[in-house]
């Protein structure tokens, strides 16, 4: 009698044990259907943290999921688009639930995202968009918007005549492509208005310093200079030496708003990189939390000016 009972506790414990592994596959198996693996976890992707902008995103986005009660991982990409890639591979190893992710460039970043897709992680892209790939909502200013509104503050500033020159961002950026856009919405096909030069400086305040000196070799005669970013604008500014010329740069960084109030700068169009921080957070929590958000989600801009 005491050998059958002894055999059935056994059993019993046996059966107990199954069912909890039973379950316990379950469980990882949903969460892996979902894809995610820790859900305080957000994995977020930076183009470069070698510029104050992209700084103030990773701090804006830092805050918010410390209040929020959320662990976020911000990796630097260095401008590059492998690095990105291999930034993304990473955080998915991490087991993020959600990513966000600053592009490099915006065709080049299909490749990371499509990573991301594959492992079922939702993907939000903030201040530059993606091409391809599938993403759940773009946090952005309107840069279209905001390179029309450099242009108009330019013309309102010297009467409607100038020779203007024209520093670009990143070739295949979403924000070099729109703030162009913009800006040759304001100034084409004016009778007095003539973009002398218009070339790529790559959002680098020193390539913009370099760029700006060769412009000035080539082109000595302009009124103004608009740059895609105020790192750029703030190295055509040391360019000039003192050269007359209305200098609009885009951001609205520290660095920027202090060449505006001391006079260097006449304006620059301000984003809130750490309200698009802060907002992919916020967003990247309703996903996960399966809540509905909006596809494009837009930040508000302003002129800065003297």
């Amino acid at each position: 009698m005491k050998r059958n009972r002894l055999k059935m506790l056994s059993l019993a414990l046996t059966g107990a044990l199954v069912i909890a592994g039973f379950t316990g596959c379950g469980s990882k198996t949903e969460q892996g259907a979902q894809g995610g693996g820790d859900k305080k976890k957000i994995g977020m992707v930076v183009s470069t943290l070698n510029n104050p902008f992209f700084v103030s995103m990773k701090e804006g986005a830092e805050k918010k999921a410390k209040e929020l009660g959320y662990d976020v991982v911000v990796l630097d990409s260095q401008n590059d688009a492998a690095k990105e890639r291999s930034n993304v591979e990473d955080l998915l190893q991490q087991g993020v639930s959600a990513l966000i992710i600053n592009p490099t460039d915006s065709d080049a970043v299909g490749n990371s995202i499509a990573v991301a897709n594959d492992k079922k992680v939702p993907v939000l892209t903030v201040d530059r968009q993606a091409n391809k790939g599938e993403v759940v909502a773009h946090i952005a200013s309107d840069n279209v918007a905001g390179g029309k509104m450099a242009a108009d503050f330019i013309l309102e500033k010297l009467g409607g005549k100038a020779n203007i020159v024209e520093l670009q961002g990143i070739p295949g950026a979403s924000a070099t492509r729109d703030r162009g856009q913009g800006f040759h919405q304001g100034v084409d096909g004016k009778a007095d208005v003539k973009v002398v030069a218009s070339q790529a400086a790559d959002f680098d305040r020193q390539k913009g310093l370099n760029v700006m000196e060769n412009i000035m070799q080539a082109t000595p005669q302009f009124d103004a200079v608009f740059a895609h970013n105020d790192e750029m604008a703030l190295g055509a500014v040391k360019a000039l030496k003192g050269k007359k010329a209305l200098v609009v740069g885009f951001d609205g960084n520290d660095d920027a708003k202090k060449a505006v109030e001391s006079g260097e700068m006449a304006a620059t169009v301000a984003q809130q990189p750490d309200l698009m921080g802060s907002l992919g957070i916020e967003n990247a929590i309703k996903v996960i939390k399966g809540e509905k958000v909006e596809k494009q989600i837009p930040v508000d801009l302003k002129l800065i000016k003297k």
